[in-house]
């Protein structure tokens, strides 16, 4: 059921009011954790930390995962010890390390401090994989089984230690030495005919796994190819010492997906909702792109001054400029983003680059004939031009749409084949280039039909 948390946040400040503390408990324990942490969050600061505080142990922890990181920062230091003690101990240790990476030194320190040996040994080590990889998105609690293990065994141990793990449907076989050898699910142990059965039976030994020093969007894309609950990490030696999940890979993607958004967009990205970055923060993000859109578009003025004596002579050359130049950098932009995309889902690779040229090329004549010849009847119609004058722009149409979608189809796959993100060669730098090239085609077909 989808909750109204509008409605919610209204009857919680209405109960508030009322100081209605049982039925406060009641009604926001009822609410899914991350539609209470939404509810939370939508509160008066002041309401948080006794709001928190009355809801029932196991659910406030899982609440407090989905919150806002400005608020859990509020709450872990208004927490007294043993409540900080509580929160620490139910969180599963990288959902623990995702709040960490949100935080400052000192509330750091504190969160760690009140972490068991045990448990700060494993949130330093997964700390110290690089950001971007799987070992930093993995959580080490995950059932291990042995080969020799009957179907009875393994029920035995799933019910003594499965509270503690982040998943108990697919279990890990190892070794002695946490080699992996198999992986196996509750549902083939289920269906097993005879208690007797020993997990070495059952278990798939085909393993599909990834590496702590894989990158993070990698080990996303497999877990969403490959449809799975959950995804092995092991290290070069494969030894297994996690699992990645399929809410860490969903955030992963959606990460991911913002950040070539911010890119295409011509803003360097940024982990921060909107809303939590400042006025300076979000000038510094963006000016450095525009800086450099604007000393890039000298071109396009260097090539109008190099023309400038032809423009005087066929002003009427000038008005169809901006509308040229709009529709190369539209044309250009549908197709950039179509391979962006496409190469972050791998659907294309460079050695596809010779197949996308030529279906683009196909595309880019049939769309530039269309237009003009649709921007021909206008221009005769409407705007009441010579022959020659709307020949030139027409003309000019079909070369600039035609440039364009091969410039948009091949740029970004260039762009990652050298190592950068395809995503830089999107809507601003392409539209950059097809307007230098545009008014070139379109003064060079101009000196040819008419007489400048």
């Amino acid at each position: 059921m989808i909750v109204d948390i509008r409605e919610c946040v209204d009857m919680i400040e209405e109960l508030l009011e009322k100081k209605d503390y049982r039925s406060l408990r009641s009604t926001l324990a009822d609410l899914e954790p991350a539609d209470a942490a939404e509810v939370l969050d939508m509160m008066d600061e002041e309401d948080i930390p006794l709001l928190f505080r009355i809801l029932p142990k196991d659910f406030a922890s899982d609440c407090f995962v989905e919150m806002d990181s400005d608020h859990q920062m509020m709450l872990i230091t208004a927490f007294s010890d043993t409540e900080l003690d509580e929160i620490v101990d139910d969180l599963f240790v990288d959902d623990t390390v995702d709040i960490i990476e949100e935080m400052p030194a000192n509330v750091v320190k504190r969160i760690l401090s009140h972490a068991d040996p045990e448990k700060r040994m494993i949130i330093n080590k997964i700390l110290a994989y690089p950001k971007d990889s799987a070992g930093a998105i993995m959580t080490t609690e995950y059932v291990a089984l042995r080969e020799n293990m009957t179907a009875e065994d393994v029920f035995k141990k799933i019910k003594r230690t499965g509270v503690d793990k982040e998943t108990i449907y697919t279990c890990y076989v190892t070794t002695d030495k946490k080699e992996l050898v198999g992986v196996v699910t509750v549902k083939d142990v289920l269906m097993a005919q005879d208690d007797d059965v020993t997990v070495g039976d059952l278990m798939e030994t085909q393993i599909i796994s990834v590496n702590t020093m894989e990158d993070k969007e990698v080990a996303a894309k497999m877990l969403s190819k490959y449809d799975f609950l959950a995804l092995p990490v092991v290290d070069n030696g494969n030894r297994l010492v996690g699992i990645v999940t399929y809410d860490d890979a969903m955030d992963v993607i959606e990460s991911e997906d913002t950040e070539d958004i911010e890119i295409m967009a011509a803003i360097t990205p940024t982990d921060k909702p909107y809303l939590k970055i400042g006025v300076f923060e979000t000038w510094l993000k963006r000016i450095p792109w525009l800086l450099l859109l604007m000393l890039s578009a000298t071109l396009t003025s260097k090539i109008l001054q190099h023309f400038e004596t032809a423009l005087a002579a066929q002003t009427a050359l000038i008005a169809f400029i901006p509308m040229l130049m709009d529709t190369g950098g539209n044309a250009g932009s549908q197709v950039s983003v179509t391979i962006i995309r496409g190469l972050s889902l791998g659907e294309i690779e460079l050695r596809d680059i010779l197949r996308i040229i030529w279906k683009e090329l196909r595309v880019a004549l049939l769309c530039g004939t269309v237009l003009a010849i649709f921007n021909l009847g206008k221009m005769m119609l409407i705007d009441n031009v010579t022959f020659e004058t709307a020949l030139v722009v027409c003309l000019t149409l079909i070369a600039t749409v035609t440039t364009a979608k091969l410039i948009g189809g091949t740029l970004p796959i260039l762009a990652k084949s050298i190592g950068f993100d395809p995503a830089v060669m999107a809507s601003p730098f392409i539209t950059t280039i097809v307007d230098a090239l545009s008014l070139i085609v379109y003064f060079r077909i101009a000196s040819l039909i008419l007489v400048m």
